[in-house]
This record gives structure tokens, C-alpha cells and sequence, in this order.
């Protein structure tokens, strides 16, 4: 089988690309409107039985997912499978292969034109021997309008081997019905990257999921790719786009030999970064990272490719539960503390090994004292720094004692004490007070060193409006004034509150 060599520009130097025909037909002009498979037999078997067997084996052997979250992006590599098939599949286990993505964008580098802009495939669908995937039309139109940088050229796709080889990977994985925006940046330059991030912002929601085709370090050692591959792959994790540009540059003054650039793709990474930056609670994840010399028989570790795979999810928000029975340990737990702390007793010994494991997990809590209805002492913590148990214990103490508006609670008041806790979620800042619910959420204000909160019960307690639940935070625990929530950061959480009974 021949092959040819192309070489292309690249960031600070070239990449060399071997070319494979497949079936005789790369040359040959498409007969319709669909983009036929061009390295099929080369790249990935040919034989439909042949290819998903040899999916499903990567995907079984490779790094276990999915992850926690909504997987809303990928880096996986586009080489061919025998190389690089085993740390795709790693990046393809991330994702739940139920999750109902409308849409998946594949972000590649055009290896062989540069048209300034990128191409978006308009004309028909892609093929693979596993079936049809389906072009959103809809979608492709709307993108090829952007004649600023988005061209509905399909030259940069007929021989481009960057998407297609991520579609078998699509195919086994996902088990939804799902459609394709292939998208081939045919430029190298930041500007035009960030223009094509504007053009998809829209599109960058959780019901896409996009995919950025690339592989790393091209022709160093083995030993000198792995370098590379990390400092790239840590300052793409970063997200920022400014640090990922000057990783790439870095890179390139080390004069490592034979390295003739760090990431093929590195247009399409910089168009997701341009998405991704400022994105409140996505984490970046290295899921799996080897190079072609870590391949035997076929790897030559004197020059080698690099492949990483990496996730970008929506962090998963952590719901912490209480049974009933972790409630009653807890509310045993604060009534013995406030009785000894009443009576100036040493408070009792906790042993940890007799405690469910959420109860020995990290979280803040307040411990609230009434009596005969009345507020008699109310103190918490918000920083999880001991565990649960632990912090109801010396909370449920100091709340007794050390209230600075009640004299200590004196033993013969004992009875009359009704106990509550509020166990705290972690708080989350937010932009807009529309995102307060009155009863649900507890309120923290900070500005400087000045801060204030109060619990969500206390909204329903009072009956305050909004405007008022925010306006006696600020003045009446922040210190800041009636309006000072404005200029003020603002943050919001819930709690899991329970009381004693029959007291």
C-alpha cells in the first residue's frame, strides 16, 4: 500500500502526516452528497463486524467511567486504532452512554488546507461501515452563514481523517439517537479560533456534547514525549486560553529533538478553552495518556506520537442525606453535649468507628436552643472542617453556653430546652438574587472582611420579602448597611433541618 507524505504549517513548526488510501476510492469524486468513509481498511477495519468487536474491546479494557456529572466535552486522539484506539475509548467511557445528547461537535485541525476559517459539513451525512450518522442540517445552515469564519466548503472533509475516526467510537458508545456538527478548522490563527467560539456558544449547553480531535506531541522520544504531553495536557486543564497558547510556545523553545509540535489540533483545543473559559463549575479530568511507542511490536519509542484523553464535566452537585436514623444519633449526640455544658461537665467521648459514614464526613451545622418557644441560643460553623458528628457536639455545647445574647443555659432549664440542627450544603455564590428561594435558601453575605448569614428557616419564620430577607442580612448580621447586599458578595445554601420531639 503507498503512502504519501504531506506537511503542513503548524504552531512553531510543521506536522508531517501520512496519508492512507482506502479501497482505491480517496481520489475518486463522491457520487453523492455523503461523505464517504476515507481511511476505512487503514485507520480502523473496514468489515463492520470486525470494527465494532474491536470498538467494544477498547471500550471494555479501557479507563472505567463514566464520570460523576455531565460530561460535556472530550479530548481524544485520531490515530489510528492500533495506536491510539485504547485512550480514545478511555475518553469515550467518561460519558454515560445513556445520556440523551441532542448533538455531538466534533472540533477537528484540517491536516492538509488552510482556508482561514472552518468548514462545516452541509452537503449530506457521514458514513462509517457501522451505518449512517446523521448531519444536523439545521444547525450546519445556520453556522455556514457565518461567512466570517465558517465556510460550507466540503473539501476540508473528503480526505480529513480527524472526525471520522471518532464516529465508530460515537456509534458503540452512545445509545441514544444523536446527530453530528463536524466542523474542520482550516486556520491556525487565535483570533479566528475565538470568532468560531462565538459563532458556538450557543450551542455549548448540556444537551451537546463536543469533541475536540487531536493528537499531542509529534515525533520526540517517548521519554521527551511524555514531558511535553503533560505540560500541554496540564495547561490545557487550566482553562485559560492565554496559558495553553504560552504551554505551546514554551514547548517549542525547549528544542526537544524531532518535537514538530505539541498538538496537531491545537486551533480546535483553543476554540474549546475560548467555550469553556469562565464556565462556573466545569473540572477538567486526564483520563488516560500514553504514546505510539508504548505499542508493541509496532511502537519505535526514538519517535513517537502522543495521546491523551481528557473530560471536561459539569461538576456533580453532592447531595448529603440524612436517614431518620442519622438524624436521632445527631440530635442524642447535641442533647448529651448541651447537659454537660449546662452542668460544667466534661462532654462525652465519641468514638468514630460507631458513627455511619456520612456522619463522619466534613460539614457545617448550626445548633439552635429553644425554650418554651423562645430563641435561647443559636451558633454554628460553616467551614467543613470536622467531622459531622464532631461539629454537632461542640456546636450544640457552645450554643448552650457561649452565646454572647443569653446567659448560659443552667441545668434545672434542661427540660424546657428544644434542641434543632441544621446541617449546611456547601455555599454557591450566585449572580442574580432571582436565584434566591425564600425558605429553602439560607443566606451568606461577605464583603471584606464583613459577613453575615442567615438560616433558610428564617425567611419563613419572619415572613420577609426578598428585598428584606437581604436587607437585614446586610445590616443586622453584615454590618454593611440596609443596601450594602448590592455591592456585597452573595451566596446561598440550603440545610437539612431536624428537632427534637416532644418537648
Amino acid at each position: 500500500m503507498k503512502m504519501r507524505l504531506e506537511i503542513v504549517p503548524a504552531l512553531l513548526g510543521f506536522v508531517f502526516v501520512l496519508v492512507f488510501p482506502a479501497f482505491g476510492r480517496m481520489n475518486a469524486p463522491l457520487d453523492d452528497t455523503d461523505r464517504k468513509p476515507a481511511v476505512a481498511g487503514s485507520f480502523y477495519p473496514a468489515d463492520p463486524a470486525a470494527l465494532r468487536n474491536m470498538v467494544s474491546a477498547f471500550l471494555e479494557n479501557g479507563q472505567k467511567g463514566p464520570l460523576p456529572g455531565t460530561v460535556r466535552a472530550l479530548v481524544v486522539p485520531h490515530a489510528g486504532y492500533v495506536f491510539s484506539g485504547s485512550v480514545a475509548a478511555s475518553g469515550y467511557n467518561q460519558v454515560r452512554a445513556d445520556y440523551p445528547y441532542a448533538r455531538v461537535f466534533i472540533l477537528a485541525s484540517s491536516h492538509r488546507l488552510d482556508l482561514g476559517k472552518a468548514s462545516v459539513f452541509t452537503e449530506g451525512d457521514y458514513l462509517t461501515p457501522l451505518g449512517r450518522v446523521e448531519v444536523d442540517r439545521e444547525v450546519t445552515a445556520v453556522l455556514s452563514g457565518t461567512r466570517s469564519c465558517f465556510t460550507g466548503d466540503p473539501e476540508a472533509h473528503r480526505e480529513e481523517h480527524s472526525v471520522e475516526v471518532q464516529l465508530p467510537f460515537l456509534q458503540v458508545r452512545l445509545n441514544k439517537p444523536f446527530k453530528i456538527v463536524p466542523i474542520v478548522l482550516a486556520t491556525q490563527t487565535p483570533s479566528v479560533c475565538r470568532k468560531i467560539a462565538e459563532a458556538l456558544k450557543p450551542y455549548f449547553t448540556k444537551d451537546n456534547l463536543f469533541v475536540v480531535s487531536a493528537d499531542f506531541s509529534h515525533y520526540p522520544s517517548a521519554d521527551d514525549a511524555r514531558k511535553a504531553d503533560a505540560a500541554t495536557a496540564e495547561g490545557f486543564c487550566a482553562n485559560d486560553p492565554d496559558r495553553f497558547l504560552d504551554v505551546l510556545r514554551s514547548n517549542a523553545r525547549l528544542g526537544l529533538p524531532g518535537l514538530v509540535t505539541s498538538m496537531c489540533a491545537w486551533p480546535a483545543a483553543l476554540t474549546l478553552l475560548y467555550l469553556t473559559e469562565g464556565v462556573a463549575d466545569l473540572e477538567f479530568t486526564r483520563v488516560d495518556s500514553k504514546n505510539s511507542g508504548d505499542v508493541e511490536p509496532y511502537g519505535d519509542k526514538s519517535r513517537v506520537v502522543g495521546y491523551e484523553a481528557i473530560a471536561v464535566s459539569e461538576r456533580e452537585e453532592k447531595k448529603f442525606e440524612l436517614s431518620a436514623e442519622d438524624r436521632e444519633v445527631l440530635l442524642r449526640i447535641a442533647r448529651a453535649s448541651v447537659e454537660a455544658a449546662a452542668k460544667a461537665e466534661p462532654l462525652p467521648g465519641l468514638a468514630p468507628g460507631q458513627y455511619a459514614p456520612i456522619l463522619r464526613e466534613p460539614a457545617g451545622a448550626f445548633v439552635t436552643l429553644r425554650k418554651n418557644g423562645d430563641l435561647r441560643g443559636c451558633l454554628g460553623t460553616f467551614e467543613p472542617r470536622k467531622p459531622l458528628f464532631q461539629v454537632v457536639q461542640e456546636i450544640a455545647a457552645a450554643s448552650a453556653v457561649r452565646d454572647i445574647r443569653f446567659p448560659p443555659v443552667r441545668p434545672e432549664e434542661l427540660d424546657k430546652i428544644r434542641i434543632e440542627i441544621s446541617v449546611l450544603t456547601p455555599r454557591r455564590k450566585i449572580k442574580n438574587i432571582k436565584e434566591i428561594e425564600l425558605g429553602k435558601h439560607g443566606l451568606y453575605i461577605e464583603k471584606g472582611n464583613q459577613h453575615g448569614t442567615f438560616l433558610p428557616q428564617v425567611a419563613a419564620e419572619t415572613g420577609w420579602t426578598l428585598r428584606e430577607f437581604l436587607g437585614h442580612c446586610a445590616q443586622d448580621k453584615a454590618g454593611i448597611g440596609w443596601n450594602g447586599w448590592k455591592q456585597a458578595d452573595i451566596y446561598v445554601y440550603e440545610a437539612l433541618i431536624f428537632e427534637e420531639s416532644g418537648r
